[in-house]
Formats: structure tokens, sequence, C-alpha cells
């Protein structure tokens, strides 16, 4: 053997401790517990989602706090009927969203969305009064039921600030949002998070709630009620309250921006969330926050460096509803 060869060749250490790559095999037929399982062994970010399904089970066993983050997308797509299961059956705590995760929640309790494509020309659609998020279709019409519907949140939390002398807050729009989509005959209150979180007395923080339709809606309320404010600081006080009193906390992470920020964020006061599972496709080679990893947000005390952690690299609609199914549907 040539000399140089032979020095560049080492004794490789023993692996054999580690667990075998080996993916599911279908010819014994489909279980899923054992389909589940058999993710973590799958390699790739098969293995991760697997890990993640771990973590979100102890969260389960150990019964700690689940505070779920989503972004608006979630409530366009499918992902909102599952996000409603998890309130619904108070699977969760805290909810954390965009204002687009509030609004459309809203809109599809009066008028689903429908399927579209991804490649369709923007003038064409604009033409037709069609608005896409992703290959997920709406209407202008969807929007103009939107703001009576909304006007009337606005109108009846003024009267109650008005009567009480408190702030109206992110939150409080959500609680009120939720009640008179369970209230109004027109409005189906099944698949909404919203209502079940009304319901169940689970805050609902958007902390960018205005960044959407509500916020040009209220840009036209507050020119006729001056007297009309949001107030985020409430908010966040009683968000850093409830965590303060929690003993440990757990993150459920779907997408970045905002929403997830926000609630890493709210976690310093304790030192930092001591689980925390992602779901995104972004990359922090641009360093964003929405690509940060965990290892970036434990320099921040966000997570604690203990903490039970993985970072899911996968569309969401494709990894969260695999999670649930193995998890919080078992339980």
């Amino acid at each position: 053997m040539n000399k140089k060869l032979h020095y560049h060749i080492k004794k490789p250490v023993d692996l054999s401790k580690l667990p075998e790559i080996k993916g599911y095999d279908f010819e014994k037929g489909f279980e899923l517990d054992k389909f589940v399982k058999s993710l973590s062994t799958s390699g790739i970010q098969a293995a991760n989602l697997g890990s993640a399904i771990n973590i979100v089970n102890t969260m389960i066993r150990e019964n700690t706090p689940i505070f779920l983050s989503f972004t608006s997308n979630m409530i366009s797509s499918g992902m909102r009927e599952i996000i409603s299961y998890l309130v619904r059956n108070e699977k969760v705590v805290v909810l954390c969203t965009s204002g687009g995760g509030v609004e459309e929640d809203a809109i599809k309790s009066h008028m689903p969305f429908r399927m579209g494509d991804f490649n369709v020309k923007g003038e064409h659609l604009f033409d037709a009064g069609v608005g896409r998020i992703g290959n997920i279709y709406t209407t202008t019409e969807h929007y103009s039921y939107f703001e009576f519907f909304i006007r009337d949140v606005f109108e009846e939390l003024l009267k109650k600030q008005k009567k009480e002398g408190l702030p109206i807050t992110p939150s409080n729009i959500c609680w009120m949002m939720g009640k008179l989509i369970g209230e109004k005959k027109e409005y189906n209150e099944k698949d909404s998070y919203l209502y079940w979180a009304y319901r169940n007395n689970i805050p609902v923080y958007s902390p960018g709630i205005i960044d959407g339709a509500i916020g040009d809606i209220a840009y036209f309320f507050r020119k006729k009620h001056p007297e009309f404010v949001i107030d985020n600081v409430a908010d966040h006080v009683n968000l850093i309250d409830y965590i303060l009193n929690c003993k440990k906390t757990a993150g459920i992470i779907l997408g970045g921006g905002i929403s997830k920020h926000y609630i890493l964020n709210a976690n310093i006061f304790k030192e930092g969330f001591d689980y925390s599972v992602y779901i995104n496709t972004a990359t922090e080679h641009d360093a964003s926050d929405s690509g940060g990893n965990q290892e970036e947000a434990i320099t921040w005390a966000k997570i604690k460096p203990n903490a039970l952690r993985v970072k899911v690299f996968s569309e969401a609609s494709i990894a969260f509803p695999l999670l649930v199914a193995a998890t919080f549907a078992k339980n």
C-alpha cells in the first residue's frame, strides 16, 4: 500500500452503539405507531420530525404548559382545523399569531377559501377580484364582509372600554372576535380557533395585529373615534406575568416572523423555554429572525441551554399534521 495513502486511512471509531439507519417496512402493512417510530432512524429531516414527536410527547406527559405560535398562512391553509382541534380540546395554553392569522380565521368562519394555483398571473387574479396566498384563493367579497364584522368588534370593545375604563388590547380584540363568531348566525364557529379560545379562555396574542385588514379598518375607525386606542403593553404584561407563574414552559413554533420572536422573547423573563420545537424552512445565512436556530435563541436566553429542542426543516403544512397525529391526537 502507498505509504501516503496508508497514513490518511485511520482506524474508524466504533459506531455500533448508534441507531441503525433504517426506514419503514411497508411489506409488513401499515401501523401508525411503528411508522412514527421509524422516523427517528430514517435520517435527514424525518429523524428531526421523529425527535419533535418525542419532545412533544414529553411536554404532554409532564403536563407542561404549551405555547403555540404560528404564521397567518397556517390559518389560510388546512392547518386552521388542526389548530382549532388543539384549542377546542385545551391542548395548548397560549396562542400567538400575526394579524393575518387572526383576521383569516374570522373570514373563513363566514366563507371558505378555495384551492388555486401558484403560477397564475397576478394581474389576471387582480382583475378578477381574487387575492392569492400561495396556491390558496380568497376574494374581495371575503374582505367586504370582514369589514362589517370587525367594525362590530371595535364598537363592542369601545363600549366596554368606556364602561370599565380599561384599555383595549390585541387579545381583547381576539376574544371579542371569538365571541361574535359564536353569536352571529351567518358565521360557523365549529372550526374557528378564535371561537374555541374564547370558549376555553385561552389568550390569543397578536402583537402585530394591525398589520393587515384589521389595521386598515382600525385607521378609519380611529378617525371617527379618536378615543379608540389599542394597548400592546397591557398584553405584554399579562403574558409575562403568566410565564413567570409557570414552573416550566414549552413552545411549538410554526414558521417565523413576529409570532415566532414574540413568544420566544417573552420567555426570556423565565430564562427561556424548557422544551422547544421549531417547524420552518428558513435558514440562518441571512441572520434573519425567522431563520435563527435554537442555538442562537439560547444566546438570548429565549431557550434554556439544557432544553429538549429540535428544528424540523420542513414546510409546516406537511410536518405539523404528522406531529399532531403522533402526539396530541393519540393522547
